[in-house]
């Protein structure tokens, strides 16, 4: 597949992409802080929406045809694109918490963020259970983070994917979900290129200045066959086995990377791999 100028951001449109980026990461940050079991997946959706429009920005997953929410909310054996609701989270839950924003930059256009983490809660009285879980979000956490240090170095794209494959191969016997992969980000939330989570024998387009995309592995403790529930949106384990989801978008450009959805740049999830991320002047 040929990729022309149209994936490379200029160096003004990378500035632009900062404040989306930190707006994601806001509502994220306010999920983080107020998840625990006895509250709704609804309750984490207004918080996020309150820490979006607070930065400046407003939901864009919102902007999807047909979903109303501003994040996606995975419990247990879903994966991805849950809706929040009136669910109440349990002890031992596993919980991947989707979100982006859109934020009007000076030209008048939307730039938009978009990011994932998973949480783990505890249960005392099941830990072998939360153990396993929080391995898997380990697993699939530091997957993104080698991802994200192979962009830093890589000649094509593709070649994050192999980094992940690598890495999660390595830590047991984890699927990793093929049918849903990361992708390009900008003007709209989903753009090309698209991001691989595995290998694929096309190298994807030229890493340099101007990329900017959301790297996103889903991996699941069981099989990686999945299927839509009946609400058409919530993607969910076959086999009924847990499922973590991690994501940040992240900008290439003259003077390195910067992760655009951590509040940091990457500097810590990057230290273990020598890589000091620069803030995009």
């Amino acid at each position: 597949m040929a990729f022309g100028r149209s994936i490379y951001k200029t160096p003004a449109q990378l500035r632009e992409m900062v404040a989306p980026g930190r707006a994601t990461a806001a509502s994220l940050d306010a999920v983080a802080a107020a998840i625990a079991a006895g509250v709704s997946t609804l309750e984490l959706d207004a918080l996020a929406e309150r820490a979006i429009e607070a930065a400046g920005g407003s939901s864009n997953f919102k902007l999807e045809p047909g979903y109303h929410y501003t994040v996606c909310a995975s419990v247990n054996d879903e994966v991805v694109h849950g809706i929040p609701g009136s669910r109440i989270l349990q002890p031992g839950d596993i919980v991947s918490i989707d979100s982006g924003a859109v934020v009007r930059g000076a030209d008048g256009q939307g730039w938009n963020g978009d990011a994932a983490r998973t949480f783990v809660l505890p249960d005392p009285a099941r830990p072998e259970v939360v153990a396993e879980r929080q391995r898997l979000s380990e697993v699939t956490e530091q997957s993104l983070w080698r991802g994200i240090a192979r962009l830093a170095t890589a000649r094509h794209l593709n070649e994050v994917g192999e980094a992940i494959e690598d890495y999660i191969m390595s830590q047991g016997d984890y699927g990793i979900l093929t049918d849903y992969i990361g992708h390009g980000i900008g003007r709209k939330m989903h753009e090309e290129p698209p991001v691989f989570n595995y290998r694929v024998r096309a190298k994807g387009p030229e890493v340099k200045p101007g990329l900017v995309v959301a790297i996103e592995p889903m991996v699941v403790l069981g099989d990686q066959e999945t299927y839509v529930k009946d609400d058409g949106w919530t993607v969910a384990t076959e086999d009924g086995s847990a499922a973590a989801h991690w994501e940040h978008s992240v900008a290439v450009h003259k003077d390195g990377i910067w992760v655009l959805t951590a509040e940091d740049g990457g500097a810590a999830g990057l230290a273990p791999y020598g890589i000091t991320p620069a803030p995009i002047a």
